[in-house]
């Protein structure tokens, strides 16, 4: 297991962007790693400058099935300023603009121990530095419409739950959007960047209506030669998705979701020569409370799930289905932590399946009887050690983790801790 410098010489660096840090404030209660600077971090704020941070390291172990008994560690590191238009020049509605560049590094546990689709790290992938955003906000016509345009990850507001209560896993099958949006489509996620824009219009404080369009460009995601490229190498066509948002707004809160995506590139049809024109998919997340503790406000019961389809024509990965719990301040002396328990399915699609059979036959090889899906089990507690620091300790069961590469491969115990710091 190698953990690299290069990054933590920069996680390192944000920490001391001013000498008066270390005497700025108490280090286990100011809400930020590197504290207030000496006051000037509040003041720029105030002035409509406002800088961001955080880092993220994910290290797992398998401990038995998988491809081999090893660790593996990764890292991503954030960092970004917005600039309030409105408070710099005395604006009316002047809008915001997000500056952000993306760090990662590490090594790839499922790829190297487990075998599987589904990443043990969610963090893990692109290990590059880049630009993962250079966006314009602002309301336009009425402060119900907000418009976003620019070079961002589409997923950063589309596609996942608001409430952020996938990212109390590791497993990138629940923190994030549903992986076969992105496995059979042009549908990006952070830190993948496109040009776009994105339009939300509020009905009520309950009810929202979100549409995007976005450049599709593959040749671009993954690629370290347009790390800081904001045009587009090769565009395939647009993928545009559409969302409508419900939010429950009483003692017990919740957030539903109802999604349709269609990209218009061409694509080859999974066991054919021809291409589809377009391809799309749609979804369902939810997030709903259920019970909560009289008397002690912050201890609550979240239930979720996620049902989503994809292209059966072009998409290896044509749905994903999951559920879960959440317990909210599991302990009343533990305000922030959380205790999650998740399951998931992700189903290849039977046409990839078939490719593979045949080509087991061409070769005179036997094809392993395999389940129609890799399954996942993820149980993790949250440990909230200071406003600025997270500890999450991390236990993943998969089961058939050779489902969609066609391989015979034992069922995996994966143990994981994730580390986050708001810098």
């Amino acid at each position: 297991m190698r953990f690299p410098s290069t990054s933590l010489r920069l996680l390192l660096g944000a920490t001391c962007l001013t000498p008066s840090l270390a005497l700025a404030d108490d280090p286990l209660e100011r809400s930020t790693l590197s504290g207030d600077w000496g006051g000037l971090r509040h003041e720029l704020d105030d002035q409509g400058i406002r800088f961001t941070g955080e880092y993220s390291g994910e290290t797992v172990y398998n401990a038995d099935g998988g491809l081999k008994r090893s660790a593996r560690y990764s890292q991503n590191l954030k960092l970004g300023v917005r600039f309030d238009l409105g408070k710099l020049y005395g604006l009316d509605n002047g809008g915001l603009v997000q500056l952000t560049v993306n760090d990662r590094r590490g090594n790839d546990g499922s790829g190297d121990l487990v075998g599987n689709r589904l990443p043990v790290q969610e963090n893990y992938g692109g290990l590059y530095t880049r630009l993962t955003e250079l966006s314009y906000e602002r309301s336009l016509f009425t402060p119900a419409l907000d418009v976003k345009l620019g070079y961002m990850a589409m997923g950063n507001d589309l596609g996942g739950l608001d409430s952020g209560i996938l990212c109390n896993f590791m497993n990138a099958g629940f923190c994030g959007h549903p992986l076969n949006m992105s496995g059979g489509s042009g549908w990006s996620n952070y830190p993948n960047a496109h040009l776009g824009v994105r339009l939300k219009y509020s009905f009520s404080p309950a009810w929202q209506l979100r549409v995007a369009a976005f450049n599709v460009d593959p040749e671009s995601n993954g690629n370290s030669s347009r790390a800081w490229h904001l045009t587009p190498k090769h565009s395939t066509g647009t993928v545009v998705p559409i969302e409508l948002v419900y939010k429950r707004l009483d003692e017990l809160p919740g957030e539903y979701k109802l999604g349709w995506y269609y990209d218009s590139s061409d694509a080859q049809r999974i066991g054919s020569d021809e291409k589809v024109a377009g391809r799309g998919g749609h979804y369902l997340l939810a997030d709903q409370a259920v019970w909560h503790a009289p008397g002690r406000p912050g201890q609550s019961l979240h239930l979720f799930g996620q049902a989503s389809v994809a292209s059966s024509a072009a998409s290896p990965f044509t749905r994903w289905y999951s559920a879960g719990v959440v317990l909210y301040q599991p302990f009343a002396s533990r305000p922030r932590d959380t205790l999650a328990l998740g399951f998931g399915r992700a189903v290849p699609n039977p046409r990839s399946r078939e490719l593979q059979e045949d080509n087991a036959l061409a070769n005179g090889q036997a094809y392993p009887e395999l389940d129609n899906a890799e399954r996942l089990v993820e149980l993790s507690y949250g440990f909230q050690a200071t406003p600025w620091l997270l500890l999450r300790p991390d236990v993943q069961y998969v089961i058939e983790p050779g489902a969609f590469s066609g391989q015979s491969i034992d069922n995996a115990l994966v143990f994981g801790l994730q580390v986050k710091a708001t810098l």
